[in-house]
């Protein structure tokens, strides 16, 4: 598919314009911080592009401000009495300095036990943790292709996880391969089931058109309020050097 990406300024909000052979224009704004992008077709202009901006001016000014009105954790220290999430669930961590296998084990419903050398870094323990969400995410990504595959009659060719700054999931129909975000972990399993879902949906249907919100309607009727609880959810730090 072709793409071309460029830059416009509209009422001092910047907008990245990404042009494709697509037939709608389509306008989101993102989290964490309310990046505006416009998906539009290879023929529309950049000043047809700033008029359905301005037309949307007010309503791209309300979801900046849900971003930025957004509760967000403070930096992880790594240390002993911190808030972690997993599944949606809150849990203390607890450090046990020792020697031997770094390792990272859930105690009961309230503690996140992590092992590791008394000069370890905050670093080093982050990765510890992010070994194990990723391990943990691994195995619950399979039930859901299981379940929703063979509902939606598609198959991914792969998948994969990664930690991204804007999407929760994507979509590669060409190469029939599904990303799904690593911090689905911390959230609810519900929200993981409804990104897979939103991201398999994209091998029926390639764009958000009224066909792929009617196929979303009909399999997973709550999927707008799962949708909602990600955009108003608590917001984990992340240092993406931007």
């Amino acid at each position: 598919m072709n793409i071309e990406k460029n830059i416009i300024t509209v009422a001092g909000i910047e907008v990245e314009v990404v042009r494709k052979n697509i037939k709608n224009l389509h306008l989101g704004v993102y989290p964490p911080h309310g990046r505006v992008r416009v998906a539009a077709p290879m023929v529309i202009s950049n000043e047809a592009v700033r008029l359905a901006v301005l037309d949307k001016l007010a309503w791209i000014k309300r979801q900046k401000s849900k971003f930025d009105e957004q509760p967000r954790q403070s930096p992880r220290e790594m240390v002993s009495g911190e808030s972690h999430y997993y599944l949606g669930r809150r849990y203390r961590l607890r450090i046990h300095e020792q020697r031997g296998k770094r390792k990272f084990a859930l105690h009961g419903i309230t503690y996140m036990d992590l092992f590791i050398e008394p000069e370890s870094t905050k670093e080093q323990r982050e990765a510890v943790l992010m070994r194990w969400y990723r391990e943990q995410l691994k195995k619950l990504i399979p039930s859901q292709l299981e379940k929703w595959q063979p509902l939606l009659g598609v198959r991914v060719a792969g998948w994969g996880i990664k930690r991204m700054k804007t999407k929760w999931g994507s979509c590669n129909r060409e190469a029939r391969r599904v990303w799904l975000n690593l911090e689905l972990v911390k959230k609810p399993i519900h929200c993981l089931e409804y990104v897979v879902v939103h991201e398999l949906m994209h091998l029926l249907e390639r764009t958000h058109s009224e066909r792929f919100v009617a196929l979303m309607d009909q399999h997973l009727p709550g999927w707008r309020l799962t949708r909602a609880e990600l955009q108003e959810g608590l917001l984990s730090y992340q240092d993406w050097g931007v």
